[in-house]
Order: structure tokens, then C-alpha cells, then sequence
């Protein structure tokens, strides 16, 4: 039912006059015969448009040619817009609708179009025309405005898509797109039994196939950034960040390359954040993104943590007994990163005795037994490692020893054999008559024979626990000394602990372990 100004005036008046019943009955009459000439009439009082697209609300308005007694001519048409809890405005002529709008009339048709539209220009819509008689309005008409989005779910093997819009239920038709070809639906569900990894899917309302939801697809290949991107070194933090294209956003995982393992989870979400960090956090990182359609695995991103040496360990070559004159490598190695630069130095030397990871010394005499030590070195750091290289008198071999408690648990074991020893000739002394006869089998028969004796005597400092020696490899100094043959007829004797000056205490290094065998001519 439609109705002109006059009309509506009327019904106000009267709501106040005295004669009211009368009057409401005529205007009564006057609207009835009035809706075969007066009118607007809508393509559609309901429209839900796309965001982003270009909207028409067309109409088309009849008036009668003559109207209260005089002829009845069009002066202007226009629409007018209300948004909840507003006034009417005139779109044409409002900011928030500045350059988007157009009114198109013609041959009693008129088209309101609205382009590149927003969520906020869902509002209601009516046409009003001006006679040169009377001002006629037409009902209002809804527009809703939707961002339309593709809803994800699954069921077993089937992937279920559904396009939601904030348009009312029934207003619509959908069409759906498959990789950029359409599929022949028309409802806001769709289910897809062969759904593939790497398909793509979207909604459109009908009418709208130029402005379709955005794409849903499973998460593309992952990539890794790191902050600081500077040089890693260690105690220092670093924050690992994953990112993937993917609809519905991505769920992330973290993963670490394990020494002879498969990858081991280290954190869940697109961050990892390594605080403190230590040389074992070294290795390759993977980051893991899945969504409902998907899953994908990033590329390797590799942490490499700098770090200064670690105290050296020195290893000896030739590890046994070396002949005077000979030829000793020494070989220096540490951990570090990057790679460690070595100098060698010479105790009381000030300038090094030679530079790299090994170190020969051939020719070895007397005059090179002392303290020596190696350097690692890197731009982050510096560790020594020092150790002792001893020529000992009266032998002409070079030791090197680097395994006390060894030498400690002989000498421990040759004393106790001695006390055992000891305690059965004293107890077989107190014996007169069977000691006759066992004199004469121990004393030798000629003087003579006291000069194939052989002396062995062996020294160990008391620093048991001298840290110069802690890096250093094994070096069986004792091999020479177990192999050695007594002949059956030869008596050995282990010199006693014979009083010592202090000048001689002094004279000898502290640190130093050494044996001597002293053979008669």
C-alpha cells in the first residue's frame, strides 16, 4: 500500500478533528482509489550484496497525470537512506557515500548504485519523487552487506566447506569454485570426498561471481626467519620465526635434526625462542605447519653457535719411552667454533716455539725436557693447556708421563710385596738352625756377582692431582720397566727412600713422574 503526502497529512489532521470518524472514511476512499495511479515498485525489498562490489536498487514509480483538479508533473527523484538510530540522509550528498554513489532515472525508472561497498553501508533504503501536486515515498528496502568467508570442517575422509554470509537465510544462491572452475552447487554447504592438498576452494552469491570468498587451501612451504640475524654466539638469545600461507591459518610445530634420531619436538606455535643458548643447540631446525586441509614442512634452517675453545687436550707420539735423539710429535686439539689457532710455548721462553695444531721436536735432548704449553685461540676466546716433557738422568730415553695414579698403584703394590717379604725373613731369623741353611742358598757364591745387579729405583711427586696433566692422553710410561727380564740368577733390589738434601728436593720438578734403570757394565 502506498501513500502521498497529501494522504499522510490528512491522516495526522485527523487524528484531531472533531468530526474524526467522517474524515477517516473519506481519506479511506481517497487511498483506495489512489493505489491504481500512485506507486513504486522494487526489483527486490531485500538485497544482500558482497563487500567490495557494486550494488543496483531499482524501481520504477507510477503517479497520475492530473491530480487535485490540475495537471500533475514529475519535479525530482531521489533516495534516502536511514541507519539504525539515524535520520534519513540523501547518499548523493553524505561524506561516508562520497564518490560511490549514483542516482540513474529514466522512463520512470530509477536505479540507486552504490559501488566498492563496506559492511557499514548495510542500512535501509527508500525512493521519494516530488510532483508539482504532492511528494510520493515508496516501503524501504534492506541491504546487507557480507564479507563472505569458507568454513572448514572434517569427517572421516571427507572434507566439509561451508560458505557463510551474514545475508538472510533464503535470500541467496551460492555457486562454489574448485581451483578456479565452478562446481555445480547452489547451497551454502558443499562436501568434497576427493579433497587434495593442493585444491583450492571458494564461495560466491549468485550475481556476485567476480567477488568470491576468499580461497581455502592447506598451508604452503613454510619459511623461517631469525631475529637477531646476526652471528650466533653462545649465552646469547635467538627467536626463531615460522610463517605459511594457508586457509584456515596455520598451526605450527617445531622440530630439531637429533644425532642418529628422527626429529624430536621441540616448542608448538610459530615461534621458537632459544635463550642462553649453548653449543648443543647446534643443528638444523624444521618447522611443521597443518591446517585442516594440510600439512607442509619447512626447508632446513640451521643454527650454528660460535663459541670459545675449551681447555685443549695435548697427545704425545711416540707414547712410549723415546731414545735419546730421537724425534716427539706433540699434537694439540680443542673444541671450538670457529676453529681454534695453536701456539706453542716453552716454559720461561717468551717467544712461542712454534704455531699450529702439531708441534715436532726431533733431536730430542736433555735441554728440551721442561714445562710446556699449548694455546688455542679463537676471536671469541682463549684456553691453555700445560704439561711437562722430561729427560731424566742417568737414562738416556725421554718419558712422558701423564697417568700417575697408574705409577702410584705399582709402587704400591712393589711396597707391599717388599713388607710381605720382609716379614717372613724376619720371622724365619728367629729361626737359628733353618737359617744356617737358607743363608747359603740366598748369599751368593763369588763377590763378583754383586756387579750384574740391577738397581731400578722410581720416583713420583706428591701432587697427585696436578691439573697440567688433565687434558693430556695416557702414556704407559711403566711398559718399559714391566717387559724388562731379571735372569734367575740376578738379584734385584728397589733402592729405599735414602735421605734427600733440600737442594736436590729443589732441583727436581714437583709435577714430574720418572723411573731410571741403571744396568752394571
Amino acid at each position: 500500500m502506498f501513500y502521498s503526502l497529501t494522504e499522510m497529512r490528512g491522516a495526522a489532521m485527523s487524528l484531531t478533528a472533531a468530526a474524526s470518524g467522517l474524515v477517516v472514511f473519506l481519506l479511506s476512499v481517497s487511498v483506495v482509489q489512489g493505489q491504481r495511479v500512485w506507486g513504486v515498485t522494487y526489483s527486490s525489498t531485500e538485497i544482500c550484496a558482497v563487500k567490495g562490489s557494486t550494488v543496483e536498487i531499482r524501481c520504477s514509480y507510477t503517479y497520475p497525470s492530473r491530480w487535485k483538479r490540475g495537471e500533475n508533473t514529475v519535479q525530482k527523484t531521489f533516495w534516502l537512506t536511514q541507519k539504525e538510530g539515524a535520520q534519513l540522509v540523501d547518499p548523493k550528498t553524505d561524506s561516508e557515500y562520497a564518490g560511490r554513489v549514483e542516482n540513474l532515472c529514466e522512463n520512470n525508472n530509477c536505479t540507486l548504485r552504490i559501488r566498492n561497498l563496506t559492511e557499514s553501508d548495510s542500512a535501509e533504503f527508500r525512493f521519494r519523487f516530488k510532483t508539482s501536486k504532492d511528494i510520493f515515498w515508496g516501503i524501504p528496502v534492506t541491504l546487507s552487506v557480507t564479507d563472505l568467508q569458507v568454513n572448514v570442517s572434517r569427517s572421516g575422509l571427507s572434507t566439509h566447506l561451508q560458505c557463510l554470509s551474514s545475508c538472510p537465510p533464503g535470500h541467496t544462491s551460492y555457486i562454489w569454485f574448485k581451483n578456479g572452475q565452478e562446481v555445480k552447487e547452489e547451497t551454502s554447504s558443499y562436501a568434497d570426498f576427493r579433497y587434495d592438498p593442493a585444491d583450492s576452494s571458494s564461495c560466491a552469491l549468485k550475481g556476485y561471481e567476480d567477488f568470491p570468498s576468499p580461497s581455502v587451501y592447506a598451508p604452503k612451504l613454510p619459511s623461517v626467519s631469525e631475529s637477531p640475524s646476526a652471528e650466533i654466539e653462545e649465552g646469547s638469545s635467538v627467536t626463531l620465526t615460522c610463517s605459511s600461507d594457508a586457509n584456515p591459518a596455520a598451526n605450527y610445530t617445531w622440530y630439531k635434526t637429533e644425532q642418529n634420531a628422527d626429529l624430536s619436538s621441540v616448542n608448538e606455535g610459530p615461534r621458537l625462542v632459544l635463550s642462553s643458548i649453548q653449543s648443543s643447540d647446534s643443528g638444523q631446525y624444521y618447522c611443521r605447519a597443518d591446517n585442516l586441509l594440510g600439512s607442509t614442512i619447512s626447508d632446513p634452517f640451521s643454527i650454528d653457535v660460535k663459541y670459545s675453545p675449551k681447555p685443549p687436550s695435548v697427545s704425545v707420539s711416540p707414547s712410549a719411552e723415546i731414545e735419546e735423539g730421537s724425534s716427539v710429535t706433540l699434537t694439540c686439539s680443542s673444541d671450538a667454533n670457529p676453529a681454534a689457532n695453536y701456539t706453542w710455548y716453552k716454559e720461561d721462553e717468551d717467544s712461542p716455539k712454534a704455531s699450529g695444531q702439531i708441534f715436532t721436536i726431533t733431536d730430542f735432548r736433555a735441554e728440551h725436557s721442561g714445562s710446556y704449553s699449548c694455546g688455542a685461540q679463537n676471536k671469541l676466546g682463549r684456553s691453555n693447556s700445560t704439561f711437562h716433557l722430561i729427560v731424566v738422568a742417568g737414562s738416556q730415553n725421554l718419558l712422558s708421563f701423564v697417568t700417575i695414579p697408574v705409577v702410584l698403584l705399582a709402587v704400591i703394590s712393589l711396597s707391599v710385596f717388599l713388607w710381605i717379604r720382609r716379614k717372613r725373613a724376619s720371622r724365619d731369623s728367629s729361626e737359628p738352625e733353618e737359617r744356617a741353611d737358607n743363608r747359603e742358598e740366598c748369599v751368593p757364591d763369588q763377590p763378583e756377582q754383586q756387579e750384574d745387579l740391577q738397581y731400578a729405583s722410581v720416583h713420583f711427586s706428591n701432587n697427585r692431582a696436578d691439573p697440567l696433566y688433565s687434558n693430556m692422553r695416557a702414556a704407559q710410561p711403566l711398559r718399559h720397566t714391566e717387559q724388562q727380564e731379571v735372569p734367575e740368577d740376578a738379584a734385584v733390589k728397589f733402592s729405599s727412600a735414602a735421605p734427600r738434601t733440600r737442594s736436590q728436593d729443589s732441583e727436581e720438578d714437583p709435577a714430574a713422574l720418572y723411573s731410571t734403570v741403571n744396568k752394571s757394565r
